[in-house]
This record gives C-alpha cells, structure tokens and sequence, in this order.
C-alpha cells in the first residue's frame, strides 16, 4: 500500500486529496460569486460572517480524522487492525456527539453567534438566516470530512477525492436553482452549502459499511483513553485548520475597528476565499501525507519519512512562490467575477491582496510540517508550529502593528506570521537534527568502547 519512490507516493495520497479539498473550497468560492451578483455586496458582508464558523466545524472534524489517522495508520503497519477497527468507531462517535452538539447550542444561541462572529446592524438578518443553515446541518459537514480522511487512512484516496469533488459540484448546481429559478435569497446559497456535505457522506458510507477495507461498523468499546489519544495527535490539526478561522474572526474584528466597514467585510469575504484556494493546497497535499509519514514510522521506516519530507518541502515552496506570482498577475480577474459592476471594490481588494498574500509561500512549509510531526508523533513540535502561526503571531502583529505604522498595515500582518512561524518551524528542525547527530555520534563512540 506503500511501497514505491517517494514521487509515486506524492502522486499517489498527496494529489487527490489535494483536488478533493480544492473543489471544496472552490465551493465556497462559487457561493460568494453568486451572492456578490447575485445580492451585492452587503449579502456578501453577511455570508463572511459565517466563514470563520465553517472553518472551526472542519478544524474540528480534521482534528478527529487526523488523530484517529495517526492511530489507524500505526495499527494497520503492524498488523492490528481490531484495534484500526475500535479507533474508526470512536472516531464516529466523536464526531457524531460533536456534531449534535453544535446543532443544538448553535440554534439556542444564533443570535448571540452571528454578533460574536463580526455582524453588523445592517447585515445581521441576513447573517443569521446564512448561520442557520450552516449549524442546523453541521453534523454532515463533520462527517464529510472525517470519512474522507478515514478512507484515505484506509487505502483509498482516490474515493476521498470524488467524494469531496462530488458534494462541491452539487453545491455549485444548487447554488444556481436555488439563487435564480427559485430567487430565495442568501438562504438558497446557505442551504446549498449546507446540503452539499450529504452528497459526500452518502458516497463514503458504502466503503465503511459494506467493509470494502480494514475499517467497518461494529461494536464500540468505549475507552476514554481512545479518546483522550485522538484528540491529543489531533490537536495540532485542529489549530492548523482552525487557524484559517482563527485569522478571518480577528481580521474582521480588525477591518469593522479600523473603519473600513462593510466594504472592507466584503472585500475580505473574497480575499478570505482565496487565501482558503492557496491554504486548501497546502492542507490537502499535508493531510494525503499524513497516512504515509503515520505508516512509515509505525513500520519503523524513518529514512524513508525523512525523504518525502525534504521532497515535499521543495513542491510546497515552488507551489507557493507560483501562487502568489498568479496573485500579481491575474488578481484583478479574479475579483471582478465576484461584483464586476463595484470597481471601487474591485480596486480596494487588489491593492490589499498584493500585500496580504507576500509571504504565503511559507505558509506551505509551515503547514509540511506540522503535519510531518503529527504524523511521526513529535506532538510538542506540531502543537508549538500550529499555536505560532493561529494564536500568537497573528493576533499580535494585528493588535501591536497598527498601533506603530497605522491601519493599512493589518494587511500585511498575516504574512508576516507566516514567516516568523517559518523561522521557529526552521530553528526546531535544525535543533531535532542536531540531536539526532549528537545522539548517533555517542552511539558511535559506546560500540567503539565495546
């Protein structure tokens, strides 16, 4: 299941679930697009105010499908697969309590939650009725995403992708019949999006119940150990998604403080959703490693590991680089699709970007190898890369900066967390490899003692 150089290994889990999460982000893009001609730019403002909430239900159900990952990768390497069996199911009842929860807390407290998460007076209505949706059906949207990376752990990327694939190109044809020949609103692009997820489970259930792998439905034997452990490996992957809306939450907060308003809502809504393509990338290539990195330290393959790290390394900066060149170049074309008609907006949105995305070409690195160190199990240095690039560089850099060059440099904050992260991810592999020669050096220096 893992045998062969590591590009063929690249090609084969990193790629599809690269283009699995793509299309699912394109999604989302293709709802703004809809709204902003479709409703204009305040039902953009509104639909923004649920992106970081969106991206919190992923970040959890990836921490789950990453933890519970880790574990089922290092099971099936040694040939435990009763015990791959028992992580799969707690996994879905994880999910399965995580997601009830939400449905029900969310619509106690939906009011208070859309206010939380950067509503204003003029588009809070219409912000509620888009939340609604979203956290009335966020159990589907968990389950898509954990079936997805469980299939994956199980042998079969490629089932990964067309799921995902799948339930964002219905949200695309249910974006359009619900938007126009049935004119309802931003509700129609809020329950496309929330149906789409369905589509995807429905197409993932029949691997796992008709036990067409090692993973299937059977008696669960509660262990809260189990649990502990799957949150605990899948920690790192909670901050690592959560820190898209970790970031989007503060910068709103940020663009409503500074005085740019609605406009400003608007323009980091799409902004927003480009930031999601680049990151998505990132995200997909890291999560279809993670069962590779999982099963080749499990089967003690270290060497091996390394290697497709330093492989990956190089695609990820190379990507990056590209992107933002693709950034400079057709930017403009790029928000035009959204409110072709609003060229102030049009304008406001490409000075920012070209700041805002500069140093996003090592947000690739950064992302390698948090997974890289989840996946071999050196939680401390996934979690320390994880925290600095979510909740400590970002909200300080755009609470202290514009205190000292003014506004206009909050859009500049976000790359330069991505660097200093760079740096701390750097300096903690050189210091892990130094350990590693010092410690082969005093092995060295025993046999010769011997």
């Amino acid at each position: 299941m893992y045998e062969g150089k590591t590009h063929t290994l690249f090609v084969k889990y990193a790629i599809p679930q690269m283009i699995g999460l793509l299309f699912n982000s394109v999604y989302l893009i293709v709802d703004g697009i809809f709204i902003g001609n479709r409703l204009g730019r305040d039902a953009m403002a509104a639909a923004a105010v649920s992106v970081p909430f969106i991206e919190i239900l992923i970040a959890l159900s990836m921490a789950v499908a990453s933890g519970a990952g880790i574990m089922i990768s290092g099971q099936l390497a040694r040939n435990e697969n009763g015990r791959a069996v028992q992580t799969f199911n707690t996994a879905i009842l994880c999910s399965a309590g995580i997601g009830i929860l939400t449905a029900i807390l969310g619509n106690l407290f939906l009011h208070p939650l859309a206010s939380f998460l950067g509503s204003t007076p003029q588009i809070h209505a219409e912000a509620v009725s888009y939340l609604w949706y979203i956290v009335t059906f966020s159990p589907f949207l968990l389950f898509s995403f954990l079936l997805g990376g469980l299939a994956r752990n199980d042998g079969c990327p490629k089932l990964a992708m067309f799921a995902l694939a799948f339930g964002s190109v219905s949200n695309i044809v249910l974006d359009y019949v619900f938007m126009y020949p049935l004119n309802m609103g931003i509700a129609g692009a809020a329950l496309a999006t929330a149906l789409g997820p369905i589509f995807s489970v429905l197409i993932l259930l029949p691997h796992f119940l008709m036990k067409r792998g090692n993973l299937h439905f059977a008696k669960l034997e509660i262990r809260f150990c189990n649990i502990q452990r799957i949150f605990t490996l899948g920690f790192p992957s909670f901050i690592m998604e959560f820190t898209v809306g970790i970031v989007t939450f503060v910068y709103n907060f940020a663009i409503v403080k500074h005085g740019y308003g609605e406009i400003g809502l608007a323009a980091y809504l799409v902004i927003g959703y480009l930031m999601l393509m680049i990151l998505t990338i990132f995200l997909g290539m890291a999560e279809g490693l993670q069962p590779v990195f999982s099963y080749l330290t499990g089967t003690g393959e270290t060497e091996r590991s390394q290697e497709m790290r330093r492989f990956a390394a190089k695609i990820f900066l190379g990507v990056g680089i590209l992107c933002y060149l693709l950034i400079v170049l057709f930017s403009r074309h790029f928000f035009a699709i959204f409110n072709p008609e609003d060229m102030q907006l049009i304008d406001f949105m490409q000075s920012k970007s070209l700041y805002y995305f500069c140093g996003f070409f090592l947000a690739g690195y950064n992302i390698l190898m948090i997974t890289y160190w989840q996946s071999t199990q050196c939680t401390k240095r996934a979690l320390a890369v994880s925290l600095a690039r979510s909740i400590v560089c970002p909200p300080i850099l755009i609470m202290l900066l514009p205190m000292m060059f003014g506004s206009e440099v909050i859009w500049l904050c976000h790359s330069l967390s991505e660097g200093l992260t760079a740096l701390i991810a750097f300096g903690l592999l050189r210091s892990m490899s130094h350990s590693a020669s010092v410690d082969n050096r005093q092995g060295e220096i025993s046999k010769g003692n011997n």
